[in-house]
């Protein structure tokens, strides 16, 4: 067991190793933004935002070399970000599985509504979805949906954090 201790690599290369995962993530979903041409709605937008902010986390922790209590701190705020994201990626998911009388109606979209309203309305409907958010425009391997990529992608992240929150130096 001490042997395949020892070959896990030191928190400062998880957190690289974090920080590429999410680098991977953004460029995936700018990819099928702009050459799939599949369009993001107010939830997956939501969903990046927390890949960027848990791979921001892990590479301030890989750049700053923090003490084994920080290593901890930073591991825990990372964990949070993809608790968060895990969240909306739920949320989405949520809705992509209700029957189609009871998806929300469709709003309209992003760039209209970053326009036109106030930043509290805005933050709402990026945060609540709408039947937008309920349209599976595309499938992994015929069988996932990007949401629930997503969330496979939140659950690995948050358990190589919790990990990194738990192990000891």
């Amino acid at each position: 067991m001490t042997k395949l201790l020892a070959m896990i690599p030191g928190s400062r290369n998880l957190n690289l190793l974090v920080f590429a995962a999410c680098t991977s993530m953004i460029l995936i979903a700018l990819y099928m933004e702009h050459v799939m041409l599949l369009q993001p709605c107010g939830l997956c937008i939501t969903q990046r935002v927390f890949v960027i902010l848990t791979g921001l986390v892990c590479l301030a922790a890989a750049i700053h070399k923090p003490s084994p209590a920080g290593v901890r701190n930073y591991a825990l705020l990372a964990a949070s970000m993809c608790v968060a994201g895990g969240y909306f990626a739920g949320r989405q998911i949520w809705l992509q599985h209700l029957p189609e009388d009871q998806v929300p109606a469709c709003g309209p979209g992003l760039s209209y509504i970053m326009d036109n309203f106030p930043l509290m309305d805005m933050l709402s409907f990026l945060l609540k979805g709408d039947g937008n958010c309920a349209e599976v425009s595309w499938r992994f391997l015929g069988i996932f949906s990007i949401a629930e990529l997503s969330m496979i992608g939140f659950v690995i992240l948050f358990g190589i954090c919790i990990f990194q929150a738990v192990r000891r130096s």
